[in-house]
């Protein structure tokens, strides 16, 4: 019995103990608000507000998206990858330009790449990179419209 437990002990510490090595290895796990003064959208609206929440699931992530757009319908959507480069469904709504999936891959241990898609049409692109302090993720982001014109965005947020 004391076997038992002390097995049942030690996974329960292993278990502590990687959540917070894999929560210190990923830069972009936390919750983060968009900055709109630091922020730049050309082509397309930028939103009145976005939070995004990026957590631990499994052996990848979640991301959380939730705000308020240019026109005050709400932005609820989330997905979860595992950087490896696979499509992932988009969940909720107020999805950019009406994407349902998304492919995520690591650059670097503080960059991202991502592709947004719409019944298997790339419709935009992006890169996310974390400050080497860790308090700032910057998110880059270029595609086109419904109607076809090319847009930018550089969206900034800040941990909080």
């Amino acid at each position: 019995m004391k076997h038992i437990l002390l097995l049942l002990t030690t996974l329960a510490f292993s278990a502590v103990v990687s959540g917070a090595l894999m929560a210190q290895e990923n830069p972009f796990l936390g919750t983060w608000k968009l900055r709109a003064e630091k922020s730049e959208y050309i082509g397309i609206p930028m939103p009145k507000s976005l939070t995004r929440t990026v957590t631990a699931d499994g052996d990848g992530v979640k991301y959380i998206y939730k705000g308020i757009n240019d026109e005050g319908k709400p932005i609820d959507y989330s997905f979860s990858t595992k950087y490896d480069g696979k499509a992932s469904p988009l969940t909720g709504t107020g999805m950019p330009r009406g994407a349902d999936s998304v492919t995520m891959k690591r650059v670097n241990a503080r960059k991202t790449a991502t592709v947004l898609s719409k019944a298997g049409k790339e419709i935009g692109k992006s890169t996310a990179e974390v400050s080497e302090d860790g308090k700032v993720t910057t998110i880059k982001g270029t595609g086109k419209t419904a109607d076809g014109k090319e847009f930018s965005t550089t969206s900034v947020f800040d941990k909080q």
